[in-house]
């Protein structure tokens, strides 16, 4: 190998070692939620059958069913949460947060961040706080893995698809929570959410770090 080779090499490999140190800078600090091989650490409340895990990933489709992370006792506050989604065409999802467990039912507490790129009855689309701040844009395509980011501060809400923020809600100081849906920001879990047998939505590289 020749001198200019050796330093082309060279500069390729500082490069490659900035790039990864810089992607391990942007994950640092984050517990992963899914081994990406079992159900442990979450529960099915209801119809099991909508739930299984493929390559890596929890995938819903089947019947209305939410899958709940209980593998911390501690409740979730100030948080950013990552999860990488990709859908089917003609999918609807979600990712819940601030919510807990119930045996049954659309779940009462906390919010849905959708999932919906191509799901005609719903004009909701993905990254919506759904109910509380639409996004009718569609930010993403259905069969591409993307990056869905949920962050609470405080009384501050970001949605993010991939490195774009496309819901940036504060909560008014006088929100009382609904009686049917809370959506109120207090504290809780994540779960996420079979919508219907039509629907097919992958989850994987489910991450989260408290936020102080």
């Amino acid at each position: 190998m020749n001198r200019v080779m050796k330093c082309l090499v060279a500069a390729c490999l500082v490069s490659l070692g900035i790039a990864a140190s810089a992607a391990d800078s942007k994950e640092e600090g984050f517990v992963q939620l899914f081994d990406g091989k079992s159900f442990d650490g979450w529960k099915i409340n209801e119809r099991p059958e909508s739930w299984s895990i493929v390559d890596g990933a929890f995938v819903a489709k089947g019947d209305r069913s939410h899958l709940f992370y209980v593998g911390d006792e501690k409740p979730f506050v100030n948080f950013e949460l990552r999860a990488d989604v990709m859908t089917e065409p003609h999918s609807n999802g979600g990712i819940y947060f601030h919510t807990k467990f119930q045996p049954e039912g659309w779940p009462k507490y906390g919010f849905e961040a959708q999932v919906n790129n191509s799901y005609e009855k719903d004009p909701q689309k993905t990254g919506s706080l759904y109910a509380i701040k639409p996004v009718t844009e569609k930010n993403v395509d259905d069969n591409v893995w993307y990056t869905e980011t949920i962050i609470v501060k405080g009384k501050n809400v970001k949605i993010k698809i991939n490195d774009k923020t496309v819901v940036d809600y504060d909560e008014p100081a006088d929100k009382k929570a609904g009686e049917d849906f809370t959506r109120k920001i207090d504290q809780g879990t994540f779960a996420l959410q079979a919508h219907d047998p039509g629907s097919r939505v992958h989850f994987k590289n489910i991450r989260v770090k408290r936020l102080d």
